[in-house]
């Protein structure tokens, strides 16, 4: 993906951006995700998901017993 990477924050139900760009990187998979397709983020960890499954992924790992 062309462009800059942006520098999110990432709040409960939203996301302010703090440096302008066109996308971030999912935290797990390491995948671009355009600003306009970024949906699943946590906000404790302040990090983006490319989906669900890295979502899911990424809980499951925070949540081993």
């Amino acid at each position: 993906m062309s462009g800059n990477k942006a520098k999110i924050k990432f709040n409960p139900s939203n996301f302010e951006i703090i440096e302008e760009g066109d996308y971030v990187v999912c935290a797990v998979s390491g995948k671009n995700i355009p600003l306009n397709q970024l949906t699943y983020w946590n906000v404790e960890l302040q990090e983006a998901y490319f989906s669900p499954k890295e979502a899911q992924q990424r809980y499951e790992e925070l949540n081993k017993k």
